[in-house]
């Protein structure tokens, strides 16, 4: 499965097992509450100041690799 930016947290985590960690390193630490489940990985990248394509193509090459 390839991911993309629209994506919401909630639907991310259930993906695979390796996204949290991903998510986590790159300084999302708050996968645990409850309003960033309903939050687009591309929100989430906003709030926290991350490059948000840049995430989602480490995260999908991850996940090809696998």
């Amino acid at each position: 499965m390839t991911i993309d930016k629209s994506m919401l947290i909630g639907q991310l985590l259930q993906v695979d097992d390796l996204i949290a960690p991903i998510l986590m390193r790159a300084g999302m630490h708050c996968l645990g509450c409850p309003a960033s489940q309903g939050e687009s990985l591309e929100e989430a990248c906003m709030v926290h100041g991350i490059d948000c394509d840049t995430l989602v193509s480490q995260i999908n090459e991850i996940l090809a690799g696998k």
